[in-house]
């Protein structure tokens, strides 16, 4: 059944810092923060979080509908997604607007660190979710703040179960959005760092947030993650990559697992188990949308 994937289609502009953020970052100098990182190595790739993770959810024989917006200069992305078989039945262009645009840097221990322009994905809340019957399951991933309120109180009106992965998103939204987001979902997928803010501005814990939903996923890169359902934690352990090339796109991989794992009625944990052995996959191929995947990488 398809799958309706809530979030941004951008361009990505990837760089290479060949040193370490750490190294060039004086912690009791932040103040006055003024740094420039030498990228030696620049590229410009497919991404944002609903192309990424359509891409992972066609690639592991999924059908994903991405509900995005894209700019006057959208239509090479468009046509790239009609040429890999994903549907652009839900995606929209903003005229006199560009497509949102990532610019992502990377260092030798792959800490990114990315600027965002929106552009058109800002008029994402005015496309609408409405009930269909062969659509069983969506994901709202970082998108405009309108859309992302909107979208989730329209899966739930549709009666669409939905995973809220905020993601980079989550710190435009404060803790009674949150809670509501999570009242309205029925899965929750954050990494280490987003359940800590989180749990922060929520004031749930894991096992809280646990037990208001079916399952929260907390993924942990090289560790795995950990999936907690009522209240309960157990850890799923990670897939040694082969090689480490670029983590860019990794967790909307893991997410298009996540999404091909429910609409199949999988458990949580097995549905992780699939993220994790696309992400470590994924890793080895630069971009988020330049590998391919096939039975010995997925087990399926």
């Amino acid at each position: 059944m398809p799958a309706v994937i809530c979030g941004s289609l951008a361009f990505d502009t990837i760089m290479t810092f060949e040193g370490r953020f750490a190294e060039q970052i004086l912690p009791d100098q932040l103040h006055i923060l003024n740094v420039s990182f030498l990228v030696p190595a620049l590229r410009r790739e497919f991404g944002g979080c609903a192309g990424n993770i359509a891409y992972s959810l066609q690639q592991l024989g999924g059908t994903p509908l991405p509900m995005a917006t894209v700019g006057s200069d959208g239509a090479e992305y468009v046509a790239r997604l009609n040429t890999l078989g994903i549907s652009s039945e839900f995606i929209r262009e903003v005229p006199d607007s560009y497509t949102a645009q990532a610019m992502i840097m990377t260092d030798r221990d792959n800490n990114q660190i990315t600027a965002f322009h929106p552009g058109a994905m800002g008029q994402a809340h005015t496309t609408k979710i409405a009930a269909r019957e062969d659509i069983r399951i969506g994901i709202i991933s970082p998108d405009g703040r309108d859309a992302m309120l909107q979208h989730a109180e329209q899966f739930k009106a549709a009666g669409i179960p939905f995973v809220f992965d905020p993601g980079q998103g989550l710190p435009m939204f404060d803790g009674k959005d949150l809670a509501h987001f999570i009242e309205l979902a029925s899965w929750v997928t954050v990494n280490d760092y987003e359940a800590k803010l989180l749990c922060d501005r929520t004031g749930l814990s894991c096992a809280d947030i646990s037990r208001q939903v079916e399952g929260l996923v907390v993924t942990l890169g090289a560790l795995g993650c950990e999936v907690w359902v009522a209240g309960e934690k157990s850890l799923v352990a990670p897939v040694l990559a082969k090689e480490v090339v670029d983590p860019t796109g990794c967790g909307d991989a893991f997410r298009g697992a996540l999404l091909f794992g429910l609409e199949k009625g999988w458990s949580l944990a097995r549905c992780a188990e699939l993220g994790n052995r696309v992400g470590a996959h994924k890793i080895a191929f630069r971009g988020g949308q330049n590998y391919t995947l096939t039975s010995d990488q997925t087990g399926l």
